[in-house]
């Protein structure tokens, strides 16, 4: 709408995201994103139906942008299935390098969203990396490859773990640079250990 491109609207998103960072969802005020954005409380419903909009306002982009990001990742890792290989894909780096492109809003998610319907972002996020890899050995299978039998309670800690650690970095507050870094030896680190664990 044309609303959206004020200058009255690029204030409330502005106000709203300071807001956030520094109380959280469940303690942000419209009242101080209102006076901080220089409108009156009743002027932000002209943008927003209530305050969890606003906050779907920010974060909703970077979550449809970290999804269609893993999706793209996964489609390499079944288009290598047919090889019968574990290749590195780099994602841990390329998802790293997403989230700090997104930092604001990644800190929004991990450490601001209680009170929200986002607030089970990591587990949502466990849940899509767990069924993805789960069709990717299935793929393997398909293609005559092997895969060691596991137990799916040990499957499911060690693939909530592993995406846990892609926001270890936001929670610590590390620079861009040590993530980096560091998401460089999450790949060192996990890539050999699935490979040996699943025998593949």
């Amino acid at each position: 709408m044309p609303r959206d491109k004020t200058e009255s609207h690029k204030r409330i998103i502005e106000a709203a995201k300071k807001e956030f960072l520094e109380y959280g969802y469940s303690d942000a005020s419209l009242r101080r994103i209102a006076a901080d954005a220089g409108i009156q409380v009743g002027g932000l419903y002209k943008h927003f139906a209530s305050k969890e909009a606003l906050f779907e306002s920010l974060v909703e982009p970077a979550i449809q942008g970290f999804y269609e990001l893993y999706h793209s990742i996964e489609s390499a890792y079944m288009d290598e299935a047919a090889a019968k290989e574990w290749e590195n894909q780099g994602e841990a780096v390329r998802m790293m390098a997403y989230i700090y492109s997104h930092l604001d809003e990644f800190r929004l998610l991990i450490l601001r969203s209680e009170g929200t319907r986002y607030e089970d972002f990591k587990h949502e996020a466990a849940k899509l990396e767990e069924e993805a890899t789960l069709r990717y050995l299935d793929e393997i299978k398909a293609n005559g490859g092997q895969v060691h039998d596991f137990d799916k309670t040990e499957f499911h800690l060690l693939s909530t773990a592993y995406v846990e650690s892609f926001f270890q970095p936001l929670i610590h507050d590390l620079s861009r640079e040590q993530a980096m870094h560091y998401a460089e030896t999450l790949s060192e680190f996990y890539q050999p250990a699935w490979k040996t664990w699943l025998g593949i």
